[in-house]
């Protein structure tokens, strides 16, 4: 046996025990220790960089580490192999999609904002802001010698009396508590109840003079990045919000990774406790903590995820979901309670899932187009979610079509080199000067927070101003030279953003042409689908009234850049509106609105899904995208004169 020591740039330390042959970066998720790794341990991403401080490993050499590198110690994690004692360094980007959750103070206006304007917005459709969760109180007549009905017979005649109500039922986490309340209280109590028109459900009681807070919890379970609210159910005030990177990450960055995970031995539980125990229920626990209030008293939780993430997080195959005819275990389902998923608020508490369309449209999705409106505007409005995958809706309140393309994980930071998710340390921003092509960028954090990496919107910033100064060619080839710009002994040219005196990391922050590729690929998957989608339709872009843009990339991106880079069709920039993380937010209209849960529901039933993988032309679209902007740069004007200006 031998002593495998991982060290963090904090000081931190983990220990674990290996025989001889043990691969490095499957110790670490037996340690669970987080080491990025999209590829799942291919060698293919090489974002799973760990340095050796002492000690061996059995390591080949590959691409991904410069012969300088390797000699300072780096080595990929899925490459290594245990020989002997040995201490790694994991750098804080390898962990910072766990290492870095944050709970949010909302002082922010903007951050209340979004949540405040799409309550107005659906309000003013005529939804009504109310559930039902509701607070009882009950003064009921203390037992004696002449009146001996037994405590549930007495708290449910008192509770029919006051709802009437044919029905009530006393779940055992009620039962076990009702005698010792109701005698400390002398039978004065409130009760937390769901009231269905036939019935009522007692989720909690209390003595009548407790301050009770009815909690409810809202989340987003994206790919690689996973997003909270806790709210007061009664006023829809928000509480408290967190965000996290998906534990599931380790086990690849993409859906199909993740479902092969899933079908090895123990994988469905895995796969579950990754998403549950090490992602969202430390998630709850931080909230509640800011929040003040107990996690027994959040009574309902709304979901909005893809079609595989909800798999996963039931804990059901989701193999049927990747495999011809791609048919997956539910679309809809109210058939989830907390208790089911080991969820650590209050057991009985029901788990509400925004309706899939298709095996990879999913929830997300759903909830974000009751958040962007689109459904209740006559003009032709287009909804883009920007995540490890690309989903899209076009349509107005007479029609709604809806497609997927497998963007990659480039928009949250994966397949890029120095590309993080948008927490402390992600450049969210840059400029670059044409002359010197010396770069500005704002780093997310607090004042003087050294950058780390890239988020998806510090990347397409980035790549936008290299061929908008005329560093890069539309083929993303460095095309000038200077003192940020280096080639390795294969060609391969980068640019230097930060250099490593200057960053919060062990290494510069650098964007190599591999990167870029990468990116381009993942753009020229947005815009093709988007034109496949309207030429279906037989419409032209310019017949596009409003783009509204979700996906948690960052503060917003800016979509000068992102038309620049022929991600955005080239229409004027008024049309483009950034909505952050629909997904939240349609989960957090869908828990505080039962009218628009189900609206929810009617709008997944109405959408047309188009599978792009059955239309002739997407691949040509597809070809003709993956240049910045276009192949035909005809359907770039505005970029084309912009550029022209510059020179």
């Amino acid at each position: 046996m031998f002593k495998v020591t991982f060290s963090f740039e904090d000081g931190s330390v983990v220990e674990h025990f290996a025989n001889a042959g043990d691969n490095l970066l499957e110790l670490a998720r037996e340690a669970n220790v987080a080491i990025d790794a999209p590829c799942s341990g291919n060698a293919s991403c090489g974002k799973c960089r760990v340095q050796l401080k002492k000690g061996e490993l059995d390591s080949k050499k590959t691409l991904h580490i410069s012969e300088e590198e390797y000699q300072e110690g780096w080595r990929l994690a899925c490459t290594s192999k245990i020989c002997a004692d040995v201490t790694v360094l994991v750098p804080d980007i390898a962990s910072a999609y766990k290492s870095r959750m944050k709970v949010a103070d909302l002082s922010s206006k903007e951050e209340i904002a979004i949540f405040e304007n799409s309550k107005r917005d659906v309000e003013m459709t005529g939804i009504e802001l109310r559930n039902s969760l509701d607070v009882i109180e009950l003064d009921m007549n203390e037992p004696s010698l002449d009146d001996t009905m037994p405590d549930n017979e007495r708290l449910t005649r008192a509770l029919k009396k006051y709802m009437n109500l044919k029905q009530v039922r006393i779940p055992y986490a009620v039962l076990r508590k009702l005698p010792d309340v109701l005698r400390e209280n002398h039978f004065k109590v409130k009760c937390v109840v769901r009231t269905a028109p036939n019935d009522l459900f007692v989720y909690d009681i209390f003595g009548k003079d407790e301050e009770v807070v009815v909690g409810g919890l809202a989340v987003d379970i994206g790919t690689t990045t996973v997003s909270a609210v806790l709210l007061n159910m009664e006023t829809g005030e928000i509480l408290a919000k967190a965000s996290s990177g998906n534990g599931q990450i380790r086990f690849g960055a993409d859906v199909i990774n993740r479902i092969i995970e899933q079908q090895k031995p123990g994988g469905k539980k895995k796969l579950q406790d990754a998403v549950i125990k090490e992602t969202i229920n430390p998630m709850i626990a931080q909230m509640c903590k800011s929040a003040g209030i107990p996690a027994s008293h959040i009574y309902r939780m709304s979901v909005g995820a893809n079609t595989t993430m909800n798999h996963l997080f039931a804990g059901i195959n989701a193999d049927p979901v990747r495999m011809e005819p791609y048919i997956p275990a539910f679309f809809k389902t109210n058939s989830l309670f907390a208790s089911d998923v080991g969820i650590a608020i209050n057991k009985d508490a029901h788990i509400i899932i925004a309706p899939n369309i298709g095996s990879y449209v999913g929830g997300d999705i759903t909830a974000g187009t009751l958040v962007s409106m689109i459904w209740n505007r006559p003009e032709f409005s287009l909804f883009i979610d920007l995540g490890t995958n690309g989903e899209l809706v076009f349509g107005n309140s007479d029609f709604m079509m809806s497609c997927a393309c497998s963007a990659g994980p480039a928009f949250e930071g994966g397949d890029i080199s120095c590309g993080m998710r948008a927490t402390d340390g992600a450049i969210e921003a840059c400029t670059i000067d044409k002359e010197t092509m010396e770069p500005t960028y704002k780093v997310v954090g607090e004042s003087g927070t050294k950058p780390v990496g890239l988020c998806g919107s510090g990347i397409i910033d980035v790549i936008s101003e290299l061929f908008m100064c005329g560093i890069i060619n539309p083929k993303g080839k460095f095309v000038r030279e200077g003192e940020r710009i280096r080639h390795d002994k294969y060609g391969m040219g980068s640019y230097v953003i930060a250099f490593e005196k200057d960053a919060g990391s062990v290494k510069d922050i650098e964007i190599t042409e591999v990167d870029i590729d990468n990116f381009i690929r993942a753009k020229g998957a947005i815009f093709s689908a988007i034109r496949t989608m309207i030429n279906s339709l037989d419409f032209d872009v310019s017949m596009i009234d409003d783009v509204y843009v979700a996906g948690g990339i960052g503060s917003g991106i800016n979509m000068r850049n992102a038309v620049n880079i022929g991600m955005f069709p080239d229409i004027p920039l008024e049309k483009f509106h950034y909505i952050g993380n629909s997904s939240l937010t349609g989960s957090y209209l869908m828990l505080l609105s039962t009218e628009a849960e189900k609206k929810t529901y009617e709008l997944a039933a109405n959408m047309t899904y188009m599978e792009l993988s059955t239309v002739p032309t997407y691949m040509d679209e597809f070809v003709g995208a993956c240049f910045i902007p276009h192949t035909d740069t005809g359907m770039f004007p505005d970029v084309m004169n912009d550029l022209q200006n510059r020179k």
